[in-house]
C-alpha cells in the first residue's frame, strides 16, 4: 500500500507550481504555498496590486519563490503576462492553485434577488471565469500532465446565511471544475475543487456575521475545532502529488465533517 507523508520534502520535489490568491500570512493560499514548498516544489507567487505587494512579497521571499509578480485578473493582459513569464523561465507548469474570489460589497451584503447585473457579472468573472482562463493558459504548459485546483465553499451546495451571491458563483465554479476535468482528462490534467470550512481570512471578513459561521461549525462539526490554513495546505499538497493521480473532477471537503450534517 502506498503511504504518503504530505510533509515529505520529496513529495513535490522538482515540481513547478503557480499560487494565486495570497493576500497575507492568514490566507488559505499561503497555507497551501507553504505546504507546497515544504514538500519540495518551486513556486511562482502573485499579488493583486501595489497595496498588497508589501504584505505578499516578504512571504514570497520566505517561500523562495522563483517567480513573483502582480496579477489583477481584471486587467487585460495581466494573466497572459504571468503565464508568459512561466513559459520563459520554466518552460512548463505542474500545478496551479486558484484561490481568489470577489463580489462588490453592496451585492454581497444584499439578497441574491437584488444583485445588480454588473455586480453579478464581476463576481462571476473574478471568482469563476478567471479559473477558466488560467486553465486554458496552463494547458499547453502541462503537456506531461498536471493539476488545477480552486477553492470553493459549502455555500455552493447549500444555502448558508449571509453568503449571498457567492453561493451561485461558487456553484458555477464547482460545475466548471467538472467540465474542465472532463475536457482536460485525456491530456493527463486533473482538476479539483477544495472546500474548506470557515477560516478567518481577509476575504472572509467581508461576509456578514462570519464569526457566527465559525462558531456554528465548531459547535456542530464531528471534529469540533476550527479548520486552519495548514489543514487545507496538506490536502492540496496531496492532490497535486502523484499519490492523487486517479482523482479528478470532484469537490474535496476539509471542514471537520461539517458538510455531512443535515
Amino acid at each position: 500500500m502506498l503511504q504518503v507523508d504530505v510533509r515529505s520534502q520529496s513529495l513535490l520535489s522538482g515540481r513547478k507550481g503557480l499560487v494565486v490568491g495570497i493576500a497575507n500570512e492568514h490566507s488559505i493560499a499561503y497555507g497551501c504555498a507553504r505546504m507546497f514548498r515544504d514538500c519540495g516544489a518551486d513556486l511562482a507567487v502573485t499579488w493583486l496590486n501595489d497595496k498588497a505587494r508589501p504584505y505578499v512579497e516578504p512571504l514570497a521571499r520566505d517561500l523562495s519563490a522563483a517567480i513573483t509578480m502582480p496579477l489583477d485578473v481584471e486587467q487585460p493582459g495581466a494573466l497572459e503576462a504571468v503565464f508568459d513569464t512561466i513559459r520563459e523561465r520554466w518552460g512548463r507548469l505542474d500545478f496551479l492553485l486558484h484561490s481568489i474570489a470577489f463580489a462588490p460589497a453592496r451585492d454581497l451584503h444584499g439578497r441574491v434577488a437584488d444583485t445588480s447585473r454588473e455586480g453579478f457579472a464581476r463576481a462571476m468573472d473574478i471568482s469563476c471565469h478567471s479559473f477558466v482562463r488560467m486553465a486554458r493558459l496552463a494547458e499547453p504548459l502541462m503537456d506531461k500532465g498536471g493539476t488545477l485546483l480552486t477553492m470553493t465553499y459549502l455555500g455552493a451546495e447549500e444555502v448558508v446565511p449571509h453568503y449571498g451571491v457567492m453561493g451561485p458563483v461558487k456553484a458555477a465554479l464547482e460545475a466548471t471544475v467538472r467540465y474542465l476535468a472532463t475536457e482536460f482528462g485525456p491530456r493527463g490534467i486533473r482538476v479539483n475543487a477544495v472546500s474548506p470550512g470557515p477560516i478567518r481570512t481577509r476575504a472572509a471578513s467581508g461576509i456578514p456575521d462570519f464569526d457566527a459561521l465559525i462558531a456554528e461549525a465548531r459547535r456542530r462539526a464531528p471534529l469540533p475545532r476550527e479548520v486552519e490554513i495548514d489543514d487545507v495546505g496538506s490536502l492540496c499538497a496531496f492532490l497535486v502529488s502523484d499519490a492523487a493521480q486517479g482523482i479528478t473532477g470532484d469537490v474535496h471537503y476539509v471542514d471537520g465533517g461539517f458538510h455531512i450534517l443535515a
